[in-house]
Order: structure tokens, then C-alpha cells, then sequence
């Protein structure tokens, strides 16, 4: 894919680089010279631009672009480089990131978020999931709020322990995706047998989490 990064400073180049490795062609558009490097990513094209203004987002090419990241320190910045590129440039998936978690609720499709990250929400996940054994941690928020990435860690005395997969009666707008046990990620069968410690990975609405907690007994 070819991916446009706004903002190239430590987060920016960061990702940058993880995309470049994966093969992607990455554009950086930095509107600070002091933050212009061309040598901490070799393999992407630098833009010297401020990603706020039309014309020089048209002088980039943006609508040459599959993706987006609006990936700045200054969330007004990453609202009007969103909204620019889904309403100007028609870009198909378009990525911000959130700094300060107050302004999670403007990162909508109404500014033309269709993913918004927020880094502290994120990382208060990862710390919960880390330590929360027998209780379901909210990982990622998808689609605007429209479902979410949530994980159980099935405790030592679990009683699913052994129960296949199948047995399971997970609410309607939920899916189990993953199994991670181990060094493992499972692709969930039928028959699939449950283990205690098992990280169980599921799709679902805000509204059924509470279900799911009851089918796992937890």
C-alpha cells in the first residue's frame, strides 16, 4: 500500500519504519525542518509541507494514497489532517492518533477518523491485560465505537477447562477470533479444546460484553 504519515517525529518515524519493513511505500510530510531526517528512514519519502494545507497536500499527492496516519503531537492537527484527507482526497482508511484522552470523543467520522488510537488508553489496556486474569480487558476500540478488540484470560480452575470450542454460547455480534496460549496463536476449530491460561480474543459490540462474561463464567 501507499501510506502517508503526518507528523515525522518520534511516533511518525517509529511506524515509518515498521511499514517500510513490511514492504508499504511510506510518504512523510514533516511541516518542521528540524524534524526532517531523510537518513532515520532511508526507504521513505520525505515531504517538507504542512499537512494542514490544502495545496500542499495536492503538491504530495495524497489522493494517490490507500492510508492515511495523522500521526502528530497536536490532536487539532491530526482532526483537520483527517478531515482533509477523507473529504478532499477520498483516502479509503485514514488513522489518527489521540493525545490527550479528552479528545478521544472528536476522533469520529464526522472528522473522517475511521480508526482513532490513543496511545494512554492503550498502553491502560496493555497493563490491565498483563495482570487481569478471569476478567474481560477492552484492547481496541473499532469502527467508531461500533465494537471492540476484548481479551479474557481463562483462570487456573476454570471450568470450560477441556470443553471444546463448539460449547461455547457466545451472544449474537460476538466472535472469538484468536486463542493465545503459549507461543501460540490459535485460529479457533470447533473442536478446539479450552486450556486454563488460555488469552481468548474476541470481536464484539459494547453491548454484549457482559454476555461474554457469562458464557466464560467469569
Amino acid at each position: 500500500m501507499r501510506i502517508a504519515i503526518a507528523g515525522a517525529g518520534a511516533v511518525g518515524r517509529s511506524i515509518a519504519l515498521e511499514l517500510v519493513e513490511n514492504k508499504h511505500q511510506v510518504m512523510l510530510i514533516e511541516r518542521e525542518l528540524a524534524n526532517i531526517d531523510p537518513e532515520s528512514v532511508e526507504r521513505a519519502e520525505w515531504v517538507h509541507a504542512d499537512a494542514c494545507e490544502l495545496a500542499s497536500l495536492e503538491e504530495a499527492g495524497l489522493e494517490s494514497c490507500d492510508v492515511v496516519i495523522a500521526a502528530t503531537g497536536d490532536d487539532k492537527v491530526n482532526l483537520v489532517v483527517s478531515l482533509l484527507a477523507k473529504t478532499e482526497f477520498a483516502v479509503r482508511r485514514v488513522v489518527a492518533r489521540v493525545n490527550d484522552p479528552r479528545n478521544e470523543w472528536l476522533f469520529s467520522d464526522n472528522w473522517g477518523v475511521d480508526v482513532a488510537v490513543s496511545t494512554p488508553r492503550l498502553l491502560a489496556a496493555l497493563v490491565e491485560e498483563a495482570v487481569a486474569v478471569g476478567d474481560l480487558v477492552r484492547l481496541l476500540t473499532l469502527r467508531q465505537g461500533q465494537a471492540n478488540l476484548v481479551e479474557v484470560t481463562l483462570p487456573e480452575h476454570t471450568p470450560l477447562a477441556g470443553r471444546p470450542v463448539r460449547s461455547l454460547e457466545l451472544p449474537v455480534d460476538s466472535a472469538l477470533v484468536v486463542i493465545l496460549r503459549g507461543g501460540r496463536v490459535i485460529v479457533p476449530q470447533a473442536d478446539d479444546a479450552l486450556e486454563p491460561g488460555d488469552e481468548l480474543l474476541f470481536v464484539a459490540t459494547s453491548a454484549v460484553e457482559e454476555d461474554i462474561r457469562a458464557a466464560l463464567g467469569v
